[in-house]
Parts: C-alpha cells; sequence; structure tokens
C-alpha cells in the first residue's frame, strides 16, 4: 500500500486540504493519505490563534471520518509531544514499517523548507509532494541549489482559495464558515468556542 503523509498544523483542516490531498493522491497512484497534525509547529511556536493539538486532532478525526477510505489520521506528533520535526517523524514511520515516505507540503511551505529542522536529511530520506497554491509563485532560482531539484516534486491540484487563516479571522468576526470545511468540523469549532 502506498501511503502519504500529510502534515501540518490544520487549524481548522479545511476542503481545500482534503480536495487537494485526494488530486495527489489518484494522480500519484496512492491509496491512503495520512493526516499527521503537529503537536507544537515549530514555525508557529507563539500563535496566538493556534487551537490546542488535541483540537486540531480531533477536527482532522472528524474530517476524516466524513471522507471515503482514503483518509485516515496518526497521532504521532502528539504522542511524542514537543516540537513537531518532520525528521523525527519520517524516523518514526520508517521505523512503523513505511518502506518510503512520500510528504505533501503546500507551496508556502516550500520556501521555509531550507530553515526547517535538519533539512539536509529530509531531502535524502523522504519525498516531497508539493502542491501549488494560489498566489504562492515558486522562485526557484532563489531557492538553495539542493531544493531546486524539488521543482519535479511540484504537483497540480484544483485551485481552490480556502485558508485556515480566513476561516479563523470569519470565526473572530462572526462571520459563516459553510462551505469552507466540513460540517462536522464546523459544529467542533462552534461546541468549544474555538477561534474566537
Amino acid at each position: 500500500m502506498r501511503q502519504l503523509a500529510f502534515g501540518g498544523s490544520f487549524n481548522p483542516i479545511h476542503h481545500a486540504h482534503l480536495i487537494c490531498a485526494r488530486a495527489i493522491a489518484e494522480a500519484g497512484g496512492f491509496d491512503k493519505v495520512v493526516l499527521i497534525p503537529s503537536a507544537q509547529p515549530p514555525h508557529k511556536p507563539n500563535a496566538p490563534d493556534l487551537a490546542a493539538a488535541e483540537d486540531r486532532l480531533a477536527m482532522c478525526r472528524l474530517a476524516a471520518s466524513a471522507q471515503e477510505c482514503l483518509f485516515e489520521v496518526d497521532d504521532v506528533e502528539l504522542a511524542r509531544g514537543g516540537s513537531s520535526y518532520t525528521i523525527d517523524t519520517v524516523r518514526l514511520l520508517k521505523q512503523r514499517g513505511w518502506e518510503e515516505v512520500h510528504w505533501l507540503i503546500g507551496a508556502d511551505m516550500l520556501r521555509q523548507l531550507p530553515t526547517w529542522h535538519q533539512p539536509d536529511d529530509l531531502l535524502r530520506e523522504m519525498e516531497f509532494a508539493i502542491i501549488e497554491r494560489p498566489g504562492w509563485g515558486i522562485d526557484w532560482a532563489a531557492m538553495p541549489d539542493p531544493y531546486r531539484s524539488l521543482r519535479q516534486s511540484v504537483w497540480k491540484a484544483p485551485a481552490i482559495d480556502i485558508s485556515a487563516t480566513d476561516i479563523r479571522r470569519r470565526v473572530a468576526a462572526g462571520l459563516s464558515i459553510e462551505f469552507l470545511t466540513t460540517p462536522s468540523v464546523i459544529e467542533y469549532i462552534r461546541a468549544h468556542r474555538l477561534y474566537r
């Protein structure tokens, strides 16, 4: 079984995450997308609007359960605790039996990739799948040499302009987030009074 790991803060998870991940899975011949919510995203150490890790995990589970069998959720980063370094997760997945790890990121994360924890090891120990995102052009000439080879790892995905930032802003302003994420996630956000 070919699995595609999709890590992130998922603050909250939304339709663009799900639709784009499904498109990449289908195009790349992956049987499963494994959502891996971070415990503490290293690039967002003091984000005031970051929901608790347990809430983000619960929302991922709700979103995944509303889909067909393609999605599952792994709490590996929450169980480990501390900063959620991708390289640590990749190594743990391999210890669990993943022969190779394919890791899905958005084009917005590509710019930050050289600043990730042990980035050179990431390039050696896993395969990236990069989703094009509306409004996020990739300046390959500005990327350090080792990262330019990732150009062949960019996948076209449906151009869906939904962002977790906008969802949080809308919730804080008392606006509807219907159609932006799954009904079960919307209900969870309301019931737990997140992002207010």
